[in-house]
């Protein structure tokens, strides 16, 4: 049953997002991205809202922020779109609002970064001031992306070499986001993306009215096989104290040395606070772990390489392009149904939580 709320590819993934938005009575907005799909396909990132017109309590779930990451996010999303769970919320005087393909172009393309080569999650920070050194990043960044691909041997040996040497570097770490290199991994961008504009624009829309916001933003690629980790960033001690309320004692703080996510800047939570003033934001991060993290990082620098080589031969592309799905997405049953059975007990706790605060 679990593996029937996951697709193949973004159309069919957007499709079935749609489908079940319909089924449901849901209001659904479209924002349609400039670029098209790799097949030539409309794309974008849609939203889908249930509940009171009135309610002051909003429950956010966003997918595929990176891309291919998508895979799993839209199936919790429609898994919960079929679920007793959004009655419950409705019930409760929760409104529900998911916002499917943040990264649409990546999603479609199998890219984790967006169309100009940008970590979304590196892109939600103030333009004004420049982005944080990160020299960590620095010492490895002619490693990472080579000058062809497949990397020759020596490169593969010195960079082993240099992760080892860097291992336990956190704050910043390689992943930590870099603004000098836009060929890149992890590159922030210098301007907010159209993503970026789209997403603040969803939140102006639905939370300014808002008193109590939770929000889950699922990912995958880092920690064990199908565990879903909760990450949650660095707050207040008051929104702190009310995330491990909600979600437990297993919540794991990002600047944790225990967490498997470096601390970023720029990530997409982060601009609620300054959309949605007057709400109090409750936000987390819920990260699914697929293969080794060797395995997920030369996927990325396959991809990192691909985008300063658009004239790459036919084969070599899909076999980056396979690469990046496969480093993010299991197409397994066990795997599926672990992501939908953790995901479902979040969720849960975000609507009992959301329920018991008080307006």
């Amino acid at each position: 049953m679990s593996a029937s709320f996951f697709s193949a590819d973004y159309d069919e993934a957007r499709q079935r997002f749609l489908d079940a938005s319909t089924k449901a009575g849901a209001a659904v907005q479209h924002y349609i991205h400039l670029l098209k799909g790799a097949a030539g396909e409309e794309i974008a990132t849609d939203t889908t809202l249930l509940g009171p017109a009135d309610a002051n309590k909003l429950f956010i779930v966003s997918s595929g922020t990176h891309g291919p990451e998508g895979f799993a996010g839209s199936a919790c999303q429609v898994a919960l779109l079929n679920d007793e769970l959004a009655k419950r919320a409705s019930d409760r005087r929760i409104a529900l609002l998911l916002i499917h393909a943040v990264n649409p172009y990546g999603f479609s393309h199998l890219k984790r970064t967006n169309e100009d080569n940008i970590d979304l999650n590196r892109n939600f920070g103030d333009f004004s001031q420049p982005y944080p050194d990160n020299p960590v990043y620095e010492q490895i960044h002619d490693l990472l992306v080579p000058a062809t691909w497949p990397p020759v041997a020596d490169n593969e040996q010195r960079l082993t070499a240099a992760m080892a040497r860097l291992a336990g570097q956190r704050d910043p770490g390689v992943s930590s986001g870099q603004a000098k290199h836009a060929d890149g991994l992890f590159y922030s961008g210098t301007d907010p993306a159209w993503s970026n504009g789209t997403i603040r624009s969803i939140l102006r829309a639905h939370g300014t009215n808002k008193r109590h916001i939770a929000w889950i933003d699922v990912h995958t690629g880092l920690g064990p096989y199908g565990h879903g980790e909760k990450i949650f960033g660095r707050h207040s001690e008051e929104t702190t104290k009310r995330a491990k309320a909600w979600w437990g004692s297993d919540l794991i703080v990002s600047t944790a040395t225990e967490s498997v996510s470096p601390r970023t800047i720029g990530h997409i939570t982060g601009c609620a606070p300054e959309e949605c003033p007057g709400a109090a934001i409750t936000p987390t991060t819920l990260e699914y772990g697929t293969v080794p993290n060797p395995v997920v990082r030369n996927a990325l620098r396959g991809e990192a390489w691909l985008a300063g080589h658009p004239d790459a031969p036919a084969p070599l592309v899909r076999n980056i392009r396979r690469a990046v799905r496969d480093a993010f997405y299991v197409d397994a049953d066990d795997w599926k149904g672990m992501i939908l059975g953790q995901f479902r007990a979040h969720a849960l706790q975000t609507i009992n939580g959301l329920a018991n605060e008080q307006v």
